[in-house]
């Protein structure tokens, strides 16, 4: 018969709670002990010598105290070099103290330790050195200084909090500090205490420091797990709109991180999002179009490696359709969308093979490929729509198109297993905007989000563009931390729809996607809508705007680009070069062509004659390649816009003029001097 297994009961959490303060408690008591442990200790020296050497012939005794004024001597100068990390007044104190302490040894040794001089050191002087270090140590317990300011607020606050909520062995320490916030590392009692814990009791810790609601983050520290990392910061900075401050980096690559935002300490946001798909979740009215879509897309499509499909079956052109300039298709209907899926599923084994054939096992800045973002509103209502085949083919979509060179973005209100499937949602980076419950947060958070007490629900849709991020490239510390994405069509502080769309409408004309070299699969899958682009979009004035102030909106670059160019195929029919024309000469003692006010319409043979003299200038300078920025001085002293010239450009390449274009590093190329 097998022995009874005897199980010891588990202690209670009241009891241990008891134990543990129990112990600290004992624990500070201990630390203000040792000063009054010397002197007794140096009470009962004193007292044996002078016992032991009573007897003792004066010579005796005489060589004796020169022994232990020796040995004072030694310690008092050990004390002076062993303190040399302290202040001033604390190494004095030290040191001075050792040597009182000897001093009396010897003169009790000769006296006696309780004659009326040596009797009244021991009491008054012995109790007021042990005073003075329990002082010393109550002060560095509270990490003040003598003049009583704080050496770290961090510490001292945080410390404050941590035991009023129940932490008392947590210490924190300021590794940096700015105008907008703290970052610290916390220690935590090692095998008694977790991050997980600090986590846990993050609310009731900024109760007791005084602080508002999400003021504190906290993270894991990877390398050791009885530390913790803390940032605190004011989230009544994100209470109000934050204007959006245009592109923050026009012309880059893709893979350089776009800036939809600020984190609550002001940080901008810097996410990079080639390599994996994203989930954008939030209630209505929380700004999940506004403040996510149209704060990525805008920063999406100022890239030159980029292009933009997008699906709106629910709300048509309404979120989307200021955009349209600048996507390369936009489908509003449910056919649309099943046909865009069907034709980009069918370019993704080609794509991979393009890559594979350049020795990639995934899609990189300069391989030649177009990246792609697939951008789907209301996904649910999308999703629904597609036949049980054709949802299959949407998820091994999602599975394949991530090597290819692209990136899901999927935008709906709930994602529980009704509206997002499992499988895809178990793949999604994930953006939470304001939700109504904390029960609708777990479906827009990570478990990690969760963990670190992110908490959409304080927001619902009364802050719009409040938000939670976390996805490959945002740091640990800040997936808990909120944002605030950018405010369009602020006006005098107050947000202005139409202004709003305009604001978009003119951003998006000012990078058109017709004019962006893209690659053959994804000019295959374009669907350019020119009627989108006819016309310059004026933005209303701001009330309060300053009239000398520059604006993204005003840039001579792209201003009238698109009612020049894109009214006919031709943007000047009066052009009349053929390949065997010769540039006609310009009159003595005029100004080159492009050098011509910018204020005064130039003919189509002026604006050839210019743009050839550029690209001859070009060549005898030793040029054999060069970028369309090279041609600057081309539309920032004449009439002829930046489009213009790149079209031109364009058909130069086509007709062998020009010796092609480079897509890897976006340049062209003069294989002879061009001529026409």
């Amino acid at each position: 018969m097998a022995p009874r297994a005897h199980t010891l009961p588990a202690p209670s959490p009241e009891v241990s709670s008891w134990e543990q303060v129990a112990a600290r408690e004992v624990s500070k008591a201990v630390l203000y002990l040792p000063p009054w442990i010397i002197v007794i200790l140096a009470f009962g020296l004193g007292t044996a010598f002078h016992v032991l050497l009573d007897s003792d012939d004066p010579q005796t005794i005489a060589w004796t105290v020169v022994g232990i004024t020796a040995c004072v001597m030694c310690l008092t100068g050990l004390t002076w070099w062993q303190s040399h990390a302290r202040s001033t007044g604390g190494r004095l104190h030290s040191t001075l103290t050792t040597f009182a302490a000897g001093m009396w040894v010897c003169a009790a040794t000769i006296n006696g330790p309780t004659t009326t001089v040596t009797g009244r050191l021991i009491v008054i002087g012995g109790v007021t050195l042990a005073a003075s270090f329990n002082i010393r140590t109550v002060i560095r317990q509270k990490n003040i200084d003598v003049s009583g300011a704080m050496a770290d607020p961090l510490r001292f606050l945080f410390g404050q909090g941590a035991e009023r909520a129940g932490l008392p062995a947590v210490q924190a320490r300021t590794l940096a500090a700015t105008a907008h916030k703290v970052e610290g590392a916390v220690q935590l009692e090692p095998g008694r205490q977790t991050a997980d814990d600090l986590t846990k009791k993050v609310p009731y810790i900024e109760s007791g420091i005084g602080l508002p609601p999400g003021s504190v983050v906290t993270s894991l520290d990877p390398d050791d797990a009885s530390k913790a990392k803390v940032t605190i910061s004011d989230p009544r900075t994100m209470k109000n709109p934050i204007p959006w401050p245009g592109a923050s980096r026009p012309g880059a690559s893709i893979a350089e991180a776009l800036r939809p935002g600020l984190w609550q300490d002001l940080d901008e946001v810097a996410h990079v999002i080639v390599g994996h798909h994203v989930q954008f979740m939030g209630m209505t009215g929380a700004g999940k179009s506004i403040g996510g879509a149209w704060n990525y897309l805008a920063e999406i499509v100022s890239r030159h490696d980029v292009a933009v499909f997008a699906i709106d079956i629910t709300k048509g052109e309404q979120t989307l359709g200021p955009l349209k300039a600048a996507l390369h298709r936009l489908e509003t209907t449910k056919a649309g969308a099943k046909a865009l899926l069907g034709e980009i599923q069918s370019k993704v084994k080609e794509r991979t093979d393009q890559l594979s054939a350049k020795g990639l096992q995934k899609w990189k800045a300069g391989c030649g490929l177009t990246y792609w973002v697939l951008w789907i509103e209301e996904f649910p209502d999308v999703y629904d729509a597609l036949t049980d085949k054709e949802q299959e083919q949407f998820l091994s979509l999602l599975k394949a198109i991530r090597s290819a060179g692209g990136t899901v973005v999927m935008s709906l209100q709930r994602s529980d297993y009704t509206q997002m499937p499992t499988l895809a949602r178990g793949q999604l980076a994930k953006m939470c905007f304001g939700v109504e419950s904390g029960t609708d947060a777990s479906f827009g958070l990570s478990e990690a989000q969760q963990d670190a007490g992110a908490r959409p629900e304080l927001w619902s849709n009364k802050q719009p563009g409040m938000a939670y991020l976390d996805a490959p490239s945002i740091p640990d510390a800040r997936i808990a931390m909120p944002l605030r994405t950018y405010a369009w069509g602020i006006s005098g502080g107050v947000f202005d729809d139409e202004r709003a769309n305009a604001q978009m409408r003119a951003h998006a004309a000012a990078y058109p996607a017709a004019y962006k070299p893209v690659d053959a699969g994804t000019a295959a899958i374009s669907r350019l809508d020119a009627s989108a682009l006819a016309a310059p979009v004026a933005v209303p004035e701001r009330p309060d705007a300053d009239p000398d102030e520059e604006s993204a909106m005003d840039d001579e670059d792209v201003r009238g680009v698109v009612a020049e160019y894109l009214t006919d195929d031709d943007p000047d029919p009066a052009i009349q070069v053929g390949l065997d024309d010769e540039i006609p000469d310009i009159a003595e003692g005029e100004p080159p062509m492009r050098f011509a006010p910018a204020d005064r319409k130039m003919t189509a043979e002026e604006r050839g004659a210019a743009l050839m003299e550029r690209l001859h200038e070009l060549w005898d300078d030793g040029a054999r390649d060069f970028s369309s920025g090279d041609l600057k001085p081309l539309w920032t002293s004449t009439d002829i816009s930046r489009a213009w010239v790149q079209k031109q450009l364009k058909r130069l390449v086509e007709a062998g003029i020009l010796g092609g274009y480079d897509d890897e590093a976006q340049r062209y190329l003069m294989a002879e001097r061009p001529e026409v």
